[in-house]
């Protein structure tokens, strides 16, 4: 990147007024073609701090990022800039936006501090919604709704939100401590909150609007928590109430119904599922008997039978060779076709080791069993694996169930 005509330190015009949302600059200096622009001063805020950027316009040439690089804040257009004085607008809604949320995250750390003591460790900004790591593993219910009252209550009070620039050895009252020097911006709560901050705040903490913490979930050693401020609770707000009426109306219940309706069904499917298991035990065993019946003892007086099944009947298979072979003297192959897959069941009087029988087919096919010493998924009872194609799978069956010679 080539500089024209590097600039001096940009003059910070969000630090003592974020409501500046239009301003006149001169250009100090460009690069990278007219599209990376230096101004004396700006109103548009750099990503800093876990804030986004602003957006907005110079000159009607839309601003795409902004960029802290230290002592200059460079602006990042979606078109080239010649011009050597500017108008700058920035974009309102956005940025205001970006304001609700910090100070709704500098009320909402201070009342987790001053309730529980628990430190805000991290923030991160987001474009739908924000996120702040506390010093804990984990929060309860009761704590959050206790944190999201009292800054809620906090908000309709309307403190007086302030910035002041104080020397860093004479800053005290911080609810963090700064480890930068010199003079430190300080953004103060009346009556809750000091902290170092360089972001953009509103003037009163009615301006932040509702604060709703929507989840909570642990990440490494912290709890996380999701908050939303202003509008985007609204937001969110009306389109979790519309998700429950819209739930709510299809099963024919008021949304307040749902956890007790929602219970009962719970219930009803895991009575429904226990029932189905038993009808399915009862036919497993009652095509194991006919299967039985319908099968001749070999000369070893072993009933060897062979079941074939078109797809994705494993399970099923697994049930009748179970059922089988609890019968005496008695082996089950069975063969799904697709995908090709081959199962062998054996009783404990066979004499069968299923495990290692269709390890031994399956390797002269050129398949992978699920049986066999240290791989899990079978024993000497029932065994389990694949082959590559219909051949090697009437291959394997056919060796499985035949007797011995």
């Amino acid at each position: 990147m080539t500089m024209e005509n590097p600039g001096a330190a940009t003059e910070r015009l969000y630090y003592t007024d974020s409501y500046l949302a239009e301003f006149d600059a001169l250009v100090v200096a460009r690069a990278d073609q007219g599209r990376r622009i230096y101004l004396d001063r700006t109103a548009f805020y750099p990503t800093s701090g876990g804030q986004p950027h602003d957006t907005g316009a110079l000159n009607g040439a839309a601003v795409v990022d902004v960029v802290d690089e230290g002592e200059q804040i460079a602006h990042l257009l979606a078109e080239p800039l010649a011009a050597e004085r500017v108008h700058g607008r920035v974009d309102w809604p956005r940025r205001f936006d970006h304001m609700q949320q910090h100070t709704g995250q500098h009320l909402l750390s201070a009342v987790l501090l001053e309730l529980f003591g628990l430190e805000t460790v991290s923030v991160r900004f987001g474009e739908a919604a924000s996120t702040l790591d506390l010093s804990a593993p984990a929060v309860t219910r009761d704590q959050i709704v206790a944190a999201e009252g009292r800054a809620n209550a906090v908000v309709a009070e309307n403190r007086p939100v302030r910035v002041s620039f104080e020397p860093a050895g004479e800053a005290g009252g911080l609810r963090k401590p700064s480890g930068r020097e010199g003079v430190l911006r300080i953004v103060t709560i009346d009556g809750l909150d000091r902290s170092a901050c360089g972001g953009t705040h509103v003037r009163a903490t009615a301006e932040v609007g509702p604060i709703l913490i929507r989840r909570v979930e642990r990440v490494r050693r912290s709890a996380r928590l999701e908050f939303l401020c202003g509008e985007r609770a609204l937001r969110r707000a009306r389109a979790d109430h519309e998700l429950l009426s819209r739930l709510a109306a299809g099963l024919s219940a008021a949304p307040e119904e749902l956890p007790a309706l929602l219970d009962a069904q719970r219930a009803q499917l895991k009575a429904a599922d226990a029932a189905r298991r038993e009808l399915e035990t009862r036919l497993a065993e009652y095509r194991a008997r006919e299967l039985f019946a319908a099968t001749p003892p070999g000369p070893d007086g072993i009933r060897r039978a062979v079941v074939r099944e078109e797809r994705g009947a494993v399970d099923a298979l697994r049930g009748l060779a179970q059922a089988y072979t609890a019968l005496p003297a008695t082996v089950l192959v069975g063969a799904v076709l697709d995908p090709p897959t081959v199962l062998v069941a054996a009783s404990s009087d066979s004499g069968l080791d299923a495990a290692a029988a269709l390890k031994a087919a399956l390797a002269r096919a050129g398949g992978s069993g699920s049986g066999g010493a240290g791989r899990g998924g079978g024993s000497a009872r029932l065994a389990q694996g694949v082959v590559t194609g219909r051949d090697a799978l009437e291959a394997v069956v056919a060796a499985l169930a035949a007797a011995p010679s």
